[in-house]
């Protein structure tokens, strides 16, 4: 099958993102690094909370007093928004509409840069209130959880970026409809690895 074969929306595959062998082999093994990588935030989600509010004597802080849920709302519904929005870029995907895709996914990367400078700006907050990386263990556990996570939203962005730029003369073809596809999955699983961290990290921490 010519992979850089021109389409129109009727001769379009259903499925363009799984209809060469290529591709389906790209599915396997993104889904066994995804498998990986839910071992690797499952034990950072149990060692922070193993290490959760722990310090040496006088510590001072706490996660009911050092969270900022406001900000983390925000972070959320920007995070959540970018997931949504790739859904639209993959909609169009589906129906061979590539200008629509692209556009979809700059909105998606723009959403996602914002939510990491506000994640950057929450650190610097967190680092200036004296709850710095080698703090304690329990500093130490946030930092690396959610440093953890900002660190894949960022490979995330940069792999969109090079998706947006690298096939904007090219079009949409049978070769990087899996590649569009394949990232659309990576940025689900990190939105859903944000709103664990919401969850169990903010929120619990808040209400204690």
């Amino acid at each position: 099958m010519d992979l850089n074969k021109k389409f129109t929306p009727e001769t379009w595959p259903e499925h363009p993102e799984k209809a060469t062998l290529e591709a389906k082999n790209k599915f396997v093994g993104f889904w066994l690094f995804l498998g990986g990588e839910t071992i690797l935030f499952a034990t950072l989600f149990a060692t922070y909370l193993a290490l959760k509010n722990k310090g040496p004597s006088g510590f001072g802080f706490s996660t009911q007093e050092l969270y900022q849920l406001p900000l983390v709302l925000v972070m959320t519904m920007l995070l959540l928004t970018s997931s949504l929005t790739s859904v639209y870029a993959m909609y169009h995907l589906k129906n061979y509409n590539f200008k629509k895709m692209q556009l979809w996914l700059a909105i998606t990367a723009l959403l996602g840069l914002g939510f990491l400078m506000l994640e950057v700006y929450e650190f610097v907050h967190y680092v200036h209130e004296g709850f710095t990386f080698g703090n304690s263990a329990f500093s130490s556990s946030f930092y690396t959880l959610v440093g953890t996570h900002g660190f894949h939203v960022a490979i995330g962005l940069v792999w969109i970026t090079l998706l947006i730029f690298r096939n904007a003369k090219r079009g949409l073809n049978l070769y990087n409809a899996s590649k569009y596809y394949t990232f659309s999955l990576y940025w689900h699983f990190i939105d859903v690895v944000w709103v664990f961290i919401f969850t169990v990290v903010y929120l619990m921490g808040v209400i204690g």
